[in-house]
């Protein structure tokens, strides 16, 4: 599952978690990549390979005792454990946010096995408040940030980059089974199930595709501009990390507007000849001058 920030991830290809990038401070890596290899490692339980259902609830649930301590991990976890424990102990990490990727994991599992999607925004968003707004705030944890406001907006610009990522992987998710495009907007505009699918096998959209994928664009479009402000709330490279993430969604979204939202046929990503515009863009962007406290 490819991410907006795959560019600044030399570690996996965990979405919207920029993993022990150059711009990280040093002494931050090693807690970074213990985040990074727990939350890859349930993932991919979740999501890869040919297990049953059961049998992927019932990892995640070891998984989790594993993370509470309430349970040794077996041999094949042991290295990701002790990592991640060491690094608890040291940053204080919270082990609820930790937790809470756990619970998103388990209803992807759930709802891909019964065909489910999400009904509604409201839906989706509560999902993506244990799916991607734990790793910002552990980020933000990391970096001494806990007022308020910068969790909220550090909350929008994980929202967006989910959601940008749906919409970054509608080929790749409806022939699995799994379905983030929320019901009650896809009605709105006459889409049905089978007409997505079918747009995907044909490799063609018709008009009311498009015009549903111009509505969820602009919808990430607005939670990506609600967290913007967090970049003049962080400093030093955190405020540099922060506003290059934020310009990789971004331009995502330019591109997905530029291709004519043809999301169901087309899949544009972040490549190597982007980086000068997202560096020139991030350093356009107002930057903080006091750390919040």
């Amino acid at each position: 599952m490819p991410s907006v920030t795959a560019a600044h991830q030399p570690i996996g290809h965990y979405e919207n978690f920029p993993v022990a990038t150059w711009l990280c401070p040093a002494h931050l890596r090693a807690p970074i990549a213990a985040i990074y290899h727990y939350a890859r490692t349930a993932d991919d339980i979740a999501d890869e390979g040919d297990l049953p259902v059961g049998e992927r609830l019932r990892l995640l649930r070891e998984y989790r005792l594993c993370l509470w301590q309430e349970a040794e991990p077996p041999a094949q976890w042991a290295t990701i454990f002790t990592s991640l424990h060491q690094n608890v102990q040291v940053f204080g990490l919270p082990v609820s946010l930790l937790d809470a990727l756990l619970s998103a994991f388990e209803q992807d599992v759930k709802k891909t096995a019964t065909g489910q999607g999400y009904q509604d925004q409201t839906e989706l968003l509560e999902y993506c408040e244990r799916s991607a707004n734990p790793v910002g705030r552990l980020l933000l944890h990391l970096h001494g940030v806990h007022d308020e406001m910068a969790l909220q907006q550090s909350d929008a610009v994980c929202t967006a980059l989910q959601l940008i990522n749906f919409w970054q992987d509608l080929q790749h998710d409806i022939p699995r089974g799994r379905w983030y495009v929320p019901e009650r907007d896809a009605s709105a505009f006459a889409v049905s199930r089978p007409l997505q699918q079918q747009a995907i096998a044909l490799g063609k959209q018709n008009q009311a595709l498009t015009e549903l994928m111009r509505h969820l664009v602009g919808w990430a479009k607005e939670c990506m501009q609600q967290g913007m402000p967090l970049a003049q709330r962080l400093t030093g490279r955190a405020g540099w990390e922060i506003r290059v993430i934020i310009q990789a969604g971004l331009r995502v979204l330019e591109k997905m507007e530029q291709g004519g939202y043809q999301c169901y046929v087309q899949r544009p990503t972040i490549a190597k000849g982007d980086a000068p515009l997202l560096l020139w863009r991030a350093w356009r962007m107002p930057a903080a001058r006091v750390r919040a406290a």
